[in-house]
């Protein structure tokens, strides 16, 4: 397969064209012929026209490169290497959706042939591209894993917003339905990864290593989110305590904060989802997603008690909440725990603008019924700032008191500045 693929005789195809999908179909374009497959036909024609609707990728980066972008699914029988790479949310339950999922692997079983290869990419918990996706191409092409075709897991490590640790500078897992198939995947993969391959010895375990990275950093967020509610209480400030035990060489420095966005505030629900499904009620788990939910509440009821310190009646108040990204320099908005503060604030009935100079208004309108100002006046009480955009870092005292009436409080939940103010009210997590 490897060979053949570098001849430009077998072509590549990528399913799902998001912050997942596009990076990985543009970087294999440079070496091999790439099908570049999204249902929504509308983000397909951007495409073609070199913008990427994530606003990750500039336009000359798609120049030079050997790809058909289509919405058409019989493009798809040109290729003989597919690569899924959708979306895996959860529903409002909390439960995994895997329909995105289940759709491109019936997509798939319409197009595969003998001898091609299916490597998935979204993340998901041990076993889901074996039991259920797998399956679903098998009943549709009446062909089997083994001996009609191949099939892989090599987990995505995209970082939205890293132009620094780009797809290729990072380490890929890649695992394979046999020794074969792991072999040829490896090739391939490695033509495009200069950090280098990492074989794993299954698919369940490649599978289990995306979804542990991710839940690990929820842990750990959630840890210093609990500290940062017991050292309010306490009256310190958390990122001083951070400093000072960050100074002995095996303490992890990690930030409290709002945890959304569609891998760390997602990927453990699919842990959680099939640990309970075999019988295991996880427990660290379940705890740590339960403090990092809960965390906008906190911010809210936080906010409320400095307004009535202030002896501000929270509903005769206006506040100004800066940023709904879910991080930091990137347009996308899924799983905003920022829209949840926001909205946990208007249960106080205080009366809130949101402004993100990244985020677009109809999708914010689209996705949280919250219309975002481009122009911010004058007459804030408090200032929450939720988002470190590059935009805002230079911010100081004098700016934050210009847009504020008297008695000003800014919530720093980033802890981007240093204030020594005494006219600003400052907190931060």
């Amino acid at each position: 397969m490897y060979q053949e693929i570098r001849n430009k005789e077998k072509k590549i195809a990528v399913i799902g064209l998001g912050y997942v999908g596009l990076p990985i179909a543009l970087e294999f374009a440079n070496h091999f012929s790439v099908i570049g497959f999204d249902i929504n036909s509308e983000r397909v024609e951007l495409m073609k026209k070199g913008i990427d609707p994530s606003d990750e990728i500039e336009k000359d980066q798609f120049e030079g490169k050997d790809i058909l972008f289509t919405a058409d699914e019989n493009d798809l029988k040109q290729a003989h290497f597919y690569i899924v790479a959708v979306p895996t949310p959860v529903d409002k339950h909390k439960v995994p959706n895997l329909n995105p999922l289940l759709s491109a692997s019936s997509i798939i079983g319409n197009v595969i042939k003998k001898g091609d290869y299916v490597i998935f990419e979204s993340t998901v918990y041990p076993g889901c591209s074996e039991e259920d996706c797998i399956p679903v191409i098998e009943d549709i092409s009446g062909l089997k894993v083994g001996p009609d075709f191949k099939a892989g897991y090599s987990p995505e490590r995209i970082n939205p917003g890293d132009k620094v640790n780009t797809i290729d500078k990072i380490i890929k897992i890649v695992s394979g339905s046999d020794d074969e198939a792991l072999e040829e995947i490896a090739q391939i993969y490695g033509a495009i990864i200069t950090a280098g391959i990492y074989k794993a010895p299954s698919i369940k375990v490649a599978e289990a290593a995306k979804v542990i990275e991710n839940t690990q950093r929820d842990l750990n967020i959630s840890f210093m989110n609990e500290l940062s509610m017991i050292f309010d209480r306490m009256g310190i400030k958390t990122r001083e305590v951070i400093d000072a035990a960050g100074t002995k060489w095996n303490f992890l420095k990690f930030y409290p904060g709002l945890v959304g966005g569609h891998c760390i505030g997602v990927d453990p629900y699919y842990l959680l989802h099939k640990s309970k499904q075999l019988g295991y009620d996880p427990q660290v788990i379940l705890s740590g997603r339960r403090i990092n939910d809960n965390m906008p509440m906190f911010v809210a009821n936080k906010l409320v008690k400095l307004l009535l310190s202030e002896g501000k009646n929270p509903q005769d108040c206006k506040v100004l909440v800066m940023g709904i990204t879910f991080k930091e320099n990137v347009s996308d908005i899924r799983n905003s725990k920022v829209a949840d503060l926001v909205k946990e604030l208007m249960q106080f009935s205080v009366e809130v603008e949101v402004t993100d100079p990244q985020a677009a208004a109809a999708d914010v309108a689209h996705e949280y019924d919250l219309t975002l100002v481009s122009d911010i006046s004058k007459d804030y009480d408090a200032v929450v700032v939720a988002v470190n955009h590059d935009e805002y870092k230079n911010y100081d005292s004098t700016f934050f008191k210009s847009i504020m009436k008297e008695k000003p409080i800014l919530l720093d939940l980033k802890t981007i500045y240093e204030n020594n103010d005494p006219e600003l009210m400052y907190w931060s997590l």
